[in-house]
């Protein structure tokens, strides 16, 4: 009787050793994969699905919407005749065009931080798999070492048939758990692989949009070039110095026509929509940051074709096309429009008979009655109406006359 019970002391304590070295396995295996962040489902699965599918068609887009220069060229041959008109027109391609390396230049930002942040996804998909391996591993070693007889020890030592059934759950409860955590193991490498492929997906899309971005750039330096070899043979064409001297006052003319209008509408302004600011003495801030280069200063100058001195009413800053053109000082924006001469052009109030001219703009960022502050981004260097080369032009009124813009500027 002593050994049986002895046996049976010793079988009943090898139950239990069994059940706790399960339990420490189960536990085991359960904290190294607490540390997941998120369980993988069918939604997280789809979502990488959509964004291999979007990437797919951000590139169809880029191929649909390039610039088809020779149509451009072919177009811009039938308003030869009329200079402004052609000029006009040609500039009009030239900020479409400016408007689509802005878009791709956004469009390369954006899909750049859709990488890093696939990257990431991707880095913290590989080590939860790693860690649900690991587990599983532990897991089938545990099996491996006691074998399958603690499921019959289990049964077999059952006291009632109650108690048999309650094991038995015991054991499904067990089954069923490494069920689900490899259904997991499965469902991360499935994510590791359609997030690898959104990334591949992504890279091209990003070497797709820069390299039309490099065409489209391009495409502008060709308009430009077309445009400028235009200006030069209208020049050469006139027949005498005196008719060339004559067409460029109109010009100006025509130029200081429009900024007195302007100032004229900002004076009868009833509603005061056009005055809100009044100049307090500060300094401007420099209108196109990262670039000093004066080009063409303000005062009496040679003129460039004309060889005959000429008063420059601003001061030109040399800058790549696109480059960020900032609003000097506080006021509000009068006009944002085009002119065959100005091309695009900003004219800001800043008050007490104070404004600031940008000139030559291939994009423009603000509108008419927008109120801006000093350091706003308004518009974009470029090289529309009578000019041959990308350049800010900034001019400084006071008191309807044109004043140097060095007495404001930094």
């Amino acid at each position: 009787m002593y050994k049986f019970f002895t046996r049976k002391q010793g079988l009943n304590k090898r139950i239990i050793t069994l059940l706790l070295c399960a339990a420490i396995a189960i536990c085991t295996f359960a904290n190294s994969c607490i540390t997941a962040t998120a369980e993988v489902t069918e939604e997280s699965i789809k979502a990488k699905e959509e964004q291999i599918s979007q990437a797919k068609k951000e590139r169809d887009n880029l191929s649909s919407a390039k610039t088809n220069l020779e149509k451009v060229k072919k177009d811009l041959e039938k308003s030869k005749s009329d200079l402004n008109t052609y000029i006009t027109q040609l500039d009009a391609s030239l900020t479409d065009i400016q408007g689509k390396i802005d878009s791709l230049n956004d469009q390369i930002t954006a899909k750049e931080q859709e990488i890093e942040t696939t990257e990431k996804e991707l880095e913290e998909a590989e080590r939860i798999q790693q860690e649900q391996y690991e587990a599983m591993k532990k897991r089938i070693k545990f099996l491996y070492e006691r074998g399958d007889t603690i499921y019959v020890e289990l049964l077999i030592e059952s006291g009632s048939f109650s108690d048999m059934l309650n094991k038995a759950e015991y054991i499904e409860m067990l089954s069923s758990y490494d069920r689900k955590k490899l259904d997991e193991y499965i469902a991360t490498t499935e994510l590791i692989q359609v997030t690898k492929e959104a990334l591949e997906e992504e890279k091209a899309t990003l070497d797709a949009a820069k390299a039309e971005k490099e065409q489209e750039e391009k495409n502008l330096q060709s308009l430009l070039d077309t445009k400028e070899q235009e200006l030069t043979n209208v020049k050469s064409d006139i027949s005498s110095k005196e008719a060339a001297i004559a067409e460029y006052e109109a010009e100006i003319k025509a130029e200081n026509a429009a900024i007195a209008a302007l100032e004229k509408e900002v004076a009868a302004d009833k509603a005061a929509l056009y005055s809100k600011y009044m100049y307090d003495g500060g300094m401007f801030t420099w209108p196109c940051p990262s670039y000093s280069r004066i080009s063409d200063n303000y005062g009496m100058r040679m003129h460039p074709t004309l060889g005959i001195e000429k008063m420059h009413n601003g001061i030109d800053l040399a800058a790549p096309a696109g480059s960020s053109i900032l609003a000097a000082y506080n006021g509000t924006v009068v006009a944002a429009d085009y002119n065959s001469t100005m091309g695009n052009y900003i004219m800001i109030n800043h008050g007490g008979g104070l404004y600031t001219i940008y000139m030559h703009c291939s994009a423009l960022y603000v509108s008419k009655g927008q109120d801006v502050t000093s350091g706003t981004k308004i518009a974009a260097v470029g090289s529309t109406g009578r000019s041959t080369g990308n350049h800010l032009h900034f001019g400084v009124r006071l008191n309807g006359a044109y004043v140097s813009p060095w007495n404001y500027l930094k």
